[in-house]
């Protein structure tokens, strides 16, 4: 399993970079980066969150065919119409809150191979994609609140880790 960066580590404000080599070594970093997302009981992990600053990301929504790699991804088109939904983080454990996003999308992606793709996404998957997608770019889901509530929820966030790290 990897180690998940949580926030405050610079690597999850960085742009991440293209990846241009899709060998065994990608293979292999992809298949921990799914069992550290299940170990987590997450449904989507971008490389940054693991320390790595490369355009990758790994979604699965534990729905049939939604269990998917996504380089070098670059979203083409997003519906005008957006929705509310709850969101977290495995970079920001335990904290959660209403995010607005579109609800359709289409995303323009390499798979494992290198071999291009387009998909067309909606509800839950489309929401993933997007939140990984603010990964690679250094956007955390917390920075699409208002500042009030965001500087709410990240001294919160502070305060539970300042009380686990003094328990220990």
């Amino acid at each position: 399993m990897l180690d998940i960066y949580t926030l405050g580590e610079e690597v999850l404000r960085e742009k991440a970079e293209r990846i241009s080599t899709f060998d065994n070594a990608l293979a292999i970093f992809v298949d921990a980066m799914f069992e550290t997302m299940e170990e987590s009981d997450g449904i989507g992990l971008a490389a940054p969150q693991v320390g790595v600053p490369s355009r990758l990301f790994v979604v699965d929504t534990r729905k049939p065919g939604e269990r998917m790699v996504f380089i070098n991804p670059e979203i083409i088109e997003t519906s005008q119409e957006q929705g509310a939904y709850e969101e977290g983080c495995l970079s920001i454990p335990g904290m959660y809150y209403d995010i607005v996003r579109p609800i359709k999308i289409s995303v323009q992606a390499q798979d494992i191979k290198g071999k291009p793709f387009i998909l067309h996404a909606e509800g839950m998957l489309a929401r993933v994609i997007q939140h990984e997608n603010d990964h690679l770019n250094g956007v955390l889901f917390i920075d699409r609140m208002e500042e009030a509530e965001r500087e709410k929820l990240v001294a919160s966030y502070n305060r539970r880790n300042k009380r686990r790290k003094k328990d220990n």
